[in-house]
C-alpha cells in the first residue's frame, strides 16, 4: 500500500508523519520552532526555519522508515493560520512572518471597523473585524515598515510557503483565504474589493485552492534537499486546528474538540454559515461543513514562557524525578488547593484573540501573598486557560451550537492535572485520545484523499483510538464557579489598562 506525508507548521515545532495506507504510523518527527516577541504582542518567526526543518523532517523520516522514497504517493501540509508569509517581486522574503496571535495591528483594527460597519463586514467575509485579519497586519506595515510593504509582490501563509518551496507552485489555501478577510462566503471566491481593503494590489494574492485539491508536484530541486521524489503530489494543505479536529473524529454537530497546541482551539462541526464577530468562521475539511472555532492568542506557548522565565531553578529537583519541567510544575500544582487559594491569572500575554478580541490587553497574576509559590502560580495559570475556554463554550451556546461530546488533543492534553481541571470548570468529561499526533496526520488524509488513495474523510479514524476519559469532579464546582466569575470580573477591571 501506498504511503503519505503530512507536515505540520506549527508555532512551537514543525512536525513530519509518514503513513501507509490504511492504517500504520511509519515514524513521527519534530524540530522546534523560534517564536520571536521583539516588542509587546508581537510574534514573529522565520520561514526559511520551517522549510529547514521539513526537510530535514523529511529525509529523517525517510531514512528512518526502512521505504524507498518512490513509495511516497503524496504530500499535504498543515500550519497556524492566518500567518503573514511576504515575498517579493524576486520571491525573496521580505521579513519575519508575523503570526496569527500578532497582536500588534489594534490601531488598524479600529480604522477598518470606522470605514466599515462590522455587521456588513461579516456578513460578507464571515469574520468579524479583528486582530487576526490580515488586513489589519498589512496597514501596520504600510505605516510603520513601508520599505518593506513597497516591496510586497507575495502574500500568503505557513503552510501555502512551504507547498510553494515544495512544488514552485503560489495559492492560498481555503481558510488561510477566508480568515485573512478576503473571501466573500456568499460566492466562496477572493472578491477583489476585500482585498482592496488591505491596501496591496490583487495581483499579489495568489489563486484560492482546496484543501484536497492537487497543488502541484514536488520540484528537482525540493527533491534535492527534502530527498522526496520529484513529482510526488501536494495537495492545497490545511489549517492546523482543522486537521487536527478531523483526526479526532469531530465530524457531527455537538462534536466539540479542545486543541492544546501552542495555542488553545475550540472548534465544533456545523451544516451551516451562521457567522458571530466573536469567533472564527473556517471550512471543515469534509466539503459542505463548517467549522466556528475560537483560538487564544496563546496556550502551550503562555506555559513554555512560564516554564522558561520563572521554573528554570527547579530543573534539577525535575531531573531527580525524571520528569520535564511541566511535568514537575503539574506534581507541584497537585498538591495546591482547587482555586490555587485566591490566586488569579489573565492569560493574555499576547492580548487575546476570541472571544473578546482584545489585542492591548496584557496579561496578569493577581490575588499574590507571601505564601504563594511557584505552585500556586502553575495551577493558577492552567485554571486561567481552563476559565477562558468556558468562556468560548458559553459563546458557542449562545451562537446556537449545542456542546455535547468533548475531545481533546495534542501536547497538553496529556497534562491529566490540566484535564481535570479543565473538565472540573467545564463539568463535562472529556475524551483523551491515543495515537493523536496532532495536526500533521489530518494534513497527510487530507493529501491521501485529495491524490485518490483514501475513498473517505472519516478512514482517518483508523489511526486513533480512545484513551481514557476525564470525569468531572462535582464537588470542585462551586469553587470553580467563583473563580470564573472573577476571572471574567478580572478582565473588566484590566480592560484599557495598558501603556
Amino acid at each position: 500500500m501506498p504511503c503519505v506525508l503530512g507536515l505540520d507548521i506549527g508555532t512551537t515545532s514543525t512536525i513530519g508523519i509518514l503513513i501507509r495506507l490504511p492504517d500504520q504510523v511509519l515514524g513521527l518527527v519534530s524540530r522546534p520552532v523560534t517564536l520571536s516577541s521583539p516588542h509587546p504582542g508581537w510574534a514573529e518567526e522565520d520561514p526559511r526555519q520551517w522549510w529547514a526543518n521539513a526537510c530535514a523532517i523529511t529525509r529523517e523520516l525517510i531514512a528512518t522508515s526502512g521505504i524507498a522514497p518512490d513509495e511516497i504517493a503524496a504530500v499535504g501540509v498543515t500550519g497556524m493560520l492566518p500567518a503573514v508569509v511576504l515575498l517579493d517581486r524576486e520571491d525573496e522574503l521580505i521579513r519575519p512572518s508575523i503570526q496569527q496571535s500578532d497582536g500588534r495591528c489594534a490601531e488598524e483594527v479600529a480604522e477598518i471597523a470606522a470605514e466599515i460597519p462590522e455587521a456588513d463586514f461579516l456578513a460578507r467575509a464571515g469574520n468579524g473585524i479583528n486582530q487576526q485579519l490580515v488586513t489589519a497586519k498589512l496597514r501596520w506595515l504600510e505605516k510603520n515598515e513601508p520599505e518593506a510593504f513597497a516591496r510586497i509582490g507575495t502574500v500568503f501563509g505557513s503552510y501555502d510557503y512551504v507547498n510553494w518551496r515544495l512544488t514552485g507552485v503560489k495559492a492560498i489555501e481555503q481558510n488561510w483565504a477566508l480568515e485573512a478577510g478576503f473571501v466573500d462566503v456568499a460566492t466562496d471566491e477572493i472578491a477583489d474589493d476585500l482585498v482592496a481593503l488591505a491596501h496591496i494590489s490583487r495581483a499579489a494574492v495568489p489563486p484560492r485552492c482546496l484543501s484536497h485539491a492537487i497543488l502541484g508536484a514536488v520540484t528537482a530541486q525540493a527533491a534535492a534537499e527534502t530527498d522526496l521524489p520529484a513529482g510526488t503530489p501536494v495537495v492545497g494543505g490545511a489549517a492546523d486546528h482543522i486537521a487536527s479536529a478531523l483526526c479526532a473524529g469531530v465530524l457531527s454537530p455537538g462534536d466539540v474538540l479542545l486543541k492544546f497546541g501552542g495555542s488553545v482551539d475550540v472548534l465544533i462541526a456545523s451544516g451551516t454559515v451562521a457567522p458571530d464577530p466573536r469567533m472564527y468562521l473556517d471550512y471543515h475539511l469534509v466539503p459542505g461543513l463548517y467549522m466556528p472555532n475560537g483560538c487564544m492568542a496563546t496556550g502551550g506557548s503562555g506555559l513554555n514562557w512560564f516554564v522558561s522565565t520563572f521554573a528554570g531553578g527547579e530543573r534539577e529537583a525535575a531531573a531527580r524525578e525524571g520528569l520535564t519541567l511541566h511535568q514537575y510544575l503539574d506534581r507541584l500544582a497537585a498538591g495546591v488547593p482547587v482555586g490555587a487559594e485566591g490566586v488569579h491569572v489573565l492569560p493574555y500575554f499576547l492580548g487575546e484573540k476570541t472571544p473578546i478580541h482584545d489585542p492591548v490587553i496584557r496579561g496578569a497574576f493577581s490575588g499574590l501573598s507571601l505564601s504563594s509559590g511557584l505552585p500556586h502560580l502553575w495551577r493558577a495559570l492552567l485554571e486561567a486557560y481552563a476559565y477562558a475556554i468556558r468562556h468560548h463554550v458559553e459563546v458557542l451556546n449562545d451562537m446556537g451550537h449545542a456542546t455535547t461530546h468533548y475531545l481533546v488533543s495534542d501536547g497538553g492534553s496529556n497534562s491529566t492535572v490540566w484535564m481535570q481541571i479543565v473538565a472540573d470548570v467545564l463539568q463535562v468529561p472529556l475524551q483523551r485520545l491515543e495515537g493523536h499526533p496532532g495536526s500533521c496526520l489530518g494534513a497527510a488524509w487530507t493529501a491521501a484523499v485529495g491524490a485518490g488513495l483514501a475513498g473517505e474523510w472519516a478512514g482517518v479514524s483508523r489511526f486513533i483510538s480512545l484513551r481514557d476519559r476525564i470525569e468531572p469532579q462535582v464537588s470542585n464546582q462551586p469553587i470553580y464557579e467563583r473563580g470564573y466569575e472573577s476571572f471574567r470580573a478580572l478582565y473588566g477591571q484590566l480592560r484599557g489598562m495598558t501603556t
